[in-house]
């Protein structure tokens, strides 16, 4: 059997969309003659900023999971700062900066590069070096974020000349938080050298979209092809054996996942105010995850907070119910530049719930495009307010068209056994 070492810092009880991308490849990896060694950072000693231990259910018990020490940086973060929470989601569950918190942000944009992860690093190196040498491993795999984490690969390389898969499940330099820890010139180079350097040195890479690969691509000359492009996606038994909600006399529009200032809701939020107090009183928005304050702000001025029901973080099996559970599905991309590129996990599961789809964001983006050629939902630029209080207010059409849904055509090439044939191919 080949053998491949994963190395991650987020593993359950850690909880999240990164989690759930790994958990499921280690899944379905170990029934196709693949020997998945996972290694990952203490969790007694960890800063998670979402737990959801229900997810090492889906890890076999034949696959070897091993923990290395670390230096948590956040630890001091959370005893100096205002924001007890550690951090995520562009600080979606962060308050906005005071003073103090700008010169945190600050402290940690320019003198903690590239991240504050970097405290597992060396830990995570000599426990790699030890599991690779015992196991005469062949293949190292680091996934990010946090982008930390692909320099113990580089560092791998390097000692050991080791085939290196990084795989990038999301921007470096060019996140649209990225700004928000005030980085100097000195500072974004110092980024910018450490992400071309990955690049250049990784025998293989792996990004979740086809914009992110030409985002990741112009940055260093003769890399297009070391790229594969393996997105997130749904497992088919995550649906298996729940019993969703009925609400006959309720349209529940659901989202799912983090909520930050950069997800725009402005449209979505006047097409609601044009409806009539009748229509308003069936319709509920639900969320399901992070919510700043300043959003439910925007819900309250424009006074349809009645209409939300904040669920807050839950488990995932909590979250697929919810999902089955509704009749459209809220998906919202970040008005950010470079958005084109942005493929979150929750598309994917949506998709597997077989509910319609209302999105909100670049419809010519990667997002938009799946949802098309998928005929999985109806798509809306951030500013048509009109052609979604159009859609919204025909309440009686959307509970008749989204009942008894069933899958569209083409989702099956997202499931998570598909996906990870692909990924099978790449070792």
């Amino acid at each position: 059997m080949k053998k491949v070492l994963i190395i991650t810092y987020y593993w359950p009880p850690s909880g999240g969309a990164g989690v759930q991308r790994w958990v499921k490849f280690v899944k379905y990896l170990s029934s196709m003659n693949v020997e998945p060694f996972v290694l990952t950072v203490h969790p007694d000693r960890a800063t998670y900023p979402q737990k959801d231990p229900s997810l090492a259910a889906d890890i076999p018990g034949t696959v070897k999971v091993f923990h290395a020490g670390t230096f948590e940086l956040y630890s001091l973060y959370k005893k100096i700062s205002s924001n007890k929470e550690v951090p995520y989601g562009g600080f979606a569950n962060t308050k906005k900066p005071d003073l103090k918190e700008k010169i945190i942000r600050f402290l940690r944009g320019n003198l903690i590069i590239p991240d504050p992860r970097r405290g597992w690093n060396r830990y995570a190196v000599a426990k790699a070096r030890e599991l690779i040498e015992a196991h005469q491993i062949d293949t190292v795999i680091t996934t990010s974020p946090p982008h930390s984490s692909q320099l113990i690969g580089l560092k791998l390389k390097k000692i050991l000349n080791i085939r290196w898969i990084a795989d990038l499940r999301d921007p470096w330099t060019d996140i649209y938080y990225f700004r928000q820890m005030y980085p100097t010139f000195i500072a974004t180079q110092i980024h910018k050298y450490l992400e071309r350097k990955v690049l250049r040195k990784a025998d293989n890479l792996i990004t979740v979209s086809e914009e992110l690969r030409k985002l990741y691509a112009q940055k260093a000359a003769g890399i297009s092809e070391k790229f594969t492009v393996i997105p997130n996606g749904y497992d088919t038994a995550d649906f298996e054996g729940i019993t969703p909600e009925v609400h006959p006399d309720i349209c529940y529009i659901t989202y799912v996942g983090t909520l930050s200032g950069e997800y725009n809701l402005k449209g979505f939020i006047k097409a609601l105010s044009l409806l009539t107090k009748e229509q308003q009183a069936v319709i509920r928005i639900r969320i399901v995850g992070q919510m700043p304050a300043e959003i439910m702000e925007q819900f309250s001025l424009a006074g349809i907070a009645s209409m939300i029901e904040a669920k807050g973080y839950v488990a995932h099996r909590d979250a697929i119910k919810f999902m089955l559970s509704s009749d459209l599905l809220l998906l919202v991309i970040p008005d950010v530049k470079n958005n084109e590129g942005i493929l979150t996990g929750k598309l994917f599961e949506y998709l597997g719930s077989g509910k319609k789809i209302f999105f909100i964001g670049p419809k010519e983006g990667d997002a938009g495009k799946i949802i098309r050629q998928t005929s999985s939902g109806v798509l809306f630029g951030y500013n048509e307010h009109q052609q979604m209080y159009e859609l919204l207010s025909g309440l009686r059409h959307i509970k008749k068209s989204t009942a008894n849904t069933e899958m569209s055509s083409g989702v099956s090439r997202y499931s998570r056994e598909n996906l990870t044939k692909d990924l099978h191919k790449l070792l």
